[in-house]
């Protein structure tokens, strides 16, 4: 099983702060339209994606266990 985190408006498009899902195997892409999918979220493609607090990049493979961060862009000046 693996933790899968979200920041700021995911955070809040999601309602919880972190889930668990079963993502081994799965590369980062698929994780992402399985997110989109499941919570009704617009395309991730924006996204910036941490596994165990690592940046990883859309063809990462997740292992189990592994904790991953869906960090959206922030905006500000």
């Amino acid at each position: 099983m693996n933790k899968v985190m979200f920041f700021a408006h995911l955070r809040d498009a999601v309602g919880e702060e972190e889930v668990i899902v079963e993502a081994a195997g799965k590369t980062v892409a698929q994780l992402k339209v399985e997110i989109v999918e499941t919570y009704g979220l617009q395309k991730m493609d924006t996204v910036m994606t941490a596994i165990n607090e690592e940046f990883a990049g859309n063809k990462e493979i997740i292992q189990d266990g592994d904790v991953i961060a869906f960090i959206p862009p922030v905006s500000g000046g």
